[in-house]
């Protein structure tokens, strides 16, 4: 059973903005998705409509096999959201908070439970400390705890890193994926193409409202990325021989270096070739150094 299905999905803004349009999805339990787009992508109101927050003005969506419509209160008991925005009273600590969330699902208290994601976030000693005493990274912590309290299936994590620091940034990577390693299916938006690289297992390019490219990470990196080469030579050369026009190469750092730039999706006979034709031509090496594309 799918963790997400969404089929024909739009939204109609009064005055005739087309948030989304036509949107068809399916997720898997247990996979990091990211989805990627420029502000007014729709990646907000995509995921503003799965957790109830905004109602759609076409199609259909299920979560957890619960439509989001007619089961609303099923779906969304299974659905944690991380917003863009902090939102909760600064005066609550992160301890009465994630009781009170979990409340909220009609869940009992669960010390143990409360404790494990407290310590998950690295929040156990600020537990009783006032939230807006806290940094800003440790709000953005506060928000993915709370989201986690009533134990979701699907976790929604809105630009969960911006304004984020390093070091932080990678500490929540490590976490969504040990999420995602206990089945939990995550769901993220985010402007950083590395935070995608970094996380996901698939990635969806949202335009306009409209999904114009939805592939899995590895696939689409090996399909449009690319390889360069670069090569340097014991002596420099003045002009590049004949021998190597056919391969595309050019030559930098005042005739030292060879660059010898291919698609990583392409057979690499090429490279073999031009190994070969180097050495045919008495070219010696002294260095190599390969750059991959994100």
């Amino acid at each position: 059973m799918p963790a997400v299905e969404i089929s024909g999905l739009s939204k109609v803004y009064k005055g005739g903005l087309r948030a989304l349009d036509d949107i068809n999805l399916t997720l898997e339990k247990g996979e990091i998705f990211a989805l990627l787009g420029p502000n007014g992508a729709g990646k907000t109101t995509l995921i503003s409509i799965l957790c109830g927050l905004v109602n759609p003005s076409a199609g259909q969506a299920r979560v957890a096999d619960y439509d989001i419509v007619r089961d609303y209160r099923a779906a969304r008991s299974r659905i944690g959201l991380v917003p863009q925005e902090l939102t909760f009273n600064g005066f609550d600590t992160p301890w009465a908070t994630l009781r009170f969330s979990r409340g909220l699902f009609n869940l009992p208290p669960n010390r143990a439970k409360l404790i494990e994601i407290l310590e998950e976030f690295s929040l156990m000693d600020k537990r009783h400390q006032r939230i807006m005493a806290l940094s800003g990274g440790m709000k953005r912590r506060v928000l993915i705890a709370k989201a986690l309290a009533h134990e979701p299936e699907i976790l929604f994590l809105d630009e969960p890193t911006a304004g984020v620091d390093v070091s932080l940034r990678t500490g929540m990577w490590r976490s969504v994926r040990e999420l995602a390693n206990r089945g939990v299916t995550v769901v993220l938006t985010t402007h950083y193409i590395e935070e995608a690289e970094a996380m996901a297992d698939r990635v969806a390019v949202i335009n306009k409202g409209q999904i114009v490219l939805l592939e899995e990470k590895k696939a689409l990196m090996h399909k449009l990325g690319r390889k360069v080469v670069r090569v340097r030579l014991q002596s420099p050369l003045s002009a590049l021989p004949a021998a190597l026009h056919p391969f595309g190469v050019t030559l930098e750092e005042a005739g030292q270096v060879l660059v010898y730039p291919y698609e990583t999706a392409a057979e690499q006979k090429g490279l073999t070739q031009l190994f070969t034709t180097l050495f045919s031509e008495g070219l010696r090496i002294s260095d190599l150094d390969t750059q991959t594309s994100s």
